[in-house]
């Protein structure tokens, strides 16, 4: 019996720069349909480019219908503020599939990163190489963000079938449990929340 075609879509969420990609994988074959960058108006207000992102994943899950929907988590920096509107980005982006339907799991760059290289300290570089030796490209992608959210989908199918590991979590399945890295962030940060 031949596997069915199952199509992925994933986010490499940003406030500036939220980069995407669907991929379709059939007989363990994983081609790209989509994989591009949504630039947003940097002089637009925060709540113009969080309305621009749900369009954008909208648009997205309504083309392409996906059948998951995978995000990388945001990483804990120094600014706060920052971490605040990446944060919100993403919220809007799993807002947006959650409304299509679409099971939503989020990946830490870490387990991205050793996902596709082997190595969970790899840099951008190296994610790249790896990809373009599992997807065959026409071109180039012009910026990382897209590729970033490839290897957020490739990863994402990857992990399909196996347990759901720390610094993965599919909300999905599990709507009450917060994310292990938060959990981590609030107990080395007692001063910094609430």
């Amino acid at each position: 019996m031949e596997k069915p075609l199952k199509i992925i879509l994933g986010i490499d969420p940003g406030t500036v720069v939220m980069g995407y990609s669907v991929i379709a994988v059939q007989k363990g074959v994983i081609g790209v349909r989509a994989i591009d960058v949504l630039k947003l108006p940097v002089k637009e207000d925060n709540y113009v480019r969080l309305q621009l992102i749900h369009e954008k994943v909208t648009e997205l899950v309504q083309l392409h219908k996906p059948h998951s929907f995978a995000i990388e988590a945001p990483f804990f920096g120094k600014n706060v503020q920052s971490m605040l509107k990446l944060g919100r980005a993403q919220g809007v982006a799993i807002a947006a599939a959650m409304a299509g339907g679409i099971p939503v799991t989020e990946y830490s760059p870490k387990r991205i990163k050793q996902s596709i290289t082997g190595n969970g300290n790899a840099d951008k570089e190296q994610v790249w190489q790896m990809l373009h030796q599992l997807v065959k490209f026409t071109e180039s992608p012009k910026y990382f963000d897209a590729t970033d959210a490839l290897a957020v989908a490739i990863t994402h199918y990857f992990s399909e079938g196996l347990p759901v590991a720390a610094g993965a979590r599919s909300r999905a399945r599990n709507p009450r449990k917060p994310a292990a890295a938060w959990d981590k962030f609030i107990n080395d940060n007692p001063g910094r929340v609430g």
